[in-house]
């Protein structure tokens, strides 16, 4: 018995790296490419009619740019997930599009399996951020304001042990280093990590990584693990 094939949306303007794209997914029988556009308006008005699990978005399009058709995607299509596929590293768009509910951001570059991993990656509701792309949402951070006290308040719901976890998420660890720096199974940091979205109404870990930042709960050049981790068995 074998799953569905993801549904995945191409949004790009460039004819010839659409082709590109539908090219290298339609040689992976884990994904079905479900239709193409060439704007963000365009991406808009066609996922609500197929329904993709995965937009890939390209960022500097006409009509509607990938910043503005994610946010939109996210209103229309609750459940899709936009994973954004740019050019340059330093974009400046990069922390914009995070912030509008993106899921993850790959350069054009990356290699055809990297892509297809990356699109199974958000598909099942994990974020995906390259190192590249990593640093610059922080030294976007970094050039932001103070944090806004009404922002912080929105982390006083969670424990000592989900904030540990929520800082050392946005230092960028997987849930199984998480779990060795705190001596517990991943499962638990699983766990902690779905109280956390919950308690925080956040989508997905990028949503965490920016919420983490803006407070000031994290800030860039902090070493990459918590303050001090509770007790073993401590929630």
């Amino acid at each position: 018995m074998t799953d569905k094939p993801l549904r995945v949306l191409i949004a790009d303007d460039d004819d010839l790296m659409r082709a590109g794209l539908r090219a290298v997914l339609s040689s992976d029988d884990t994904i079905e490419v479900v239709g193409e556009a060439a704007d963000g308006r365009e991406a808009v008005a066609l996922a609500r009619v197929v329904s993709p699990d995965v937009v890939l978005m390209d960022v500097r399009m006409p009509q509607l740019d990938g910043i503005a058709a994610t946010r939109q995607l996210g209103a229309a299509v609750p459940t899709v997930r936009v994973l954004i596929l740019t050019t340059f590293e330093d974009d400046d768009y990069v922390f914009g599009a995070l912030s509008a509910g993106a899921s993850g951001f790959l350069l054009k570059r990356t290699r055809p399996e990297k892509l297809i991993e990356g699109i199974h990656t958000v598909a099942a509701g994990d974020s995906l951020l390259s190192p590249s792309i990593t640093r610059t949402v922080i030294d976007q951070m970094s050039a932001a304001a103070p944090p806004d006290p009404a922002a912080v308040r929105r982390l006083h719901g969670l424990t000592a042990r989900e904030r540990d976890v929520l800082v050392l998420v946005a230092r960028g660890l997987s849930n199984g280093e998480i779990a060795a720096e705190l001596f517990v199974e991943e499962s638990t940091i699983k766990t902690h990590m779905k109280r956390i979205l919950a308690k925080l109404d956040l989508r997905d870990r990028v949503q965490a990584v920016i919420v983490a930042y803006e407070t000031g709960l994290v800030r860039p050049g902090d070493p990459a693990r918590s303050r001090q981790p509770a007790p073993r068995g401590q929630p």
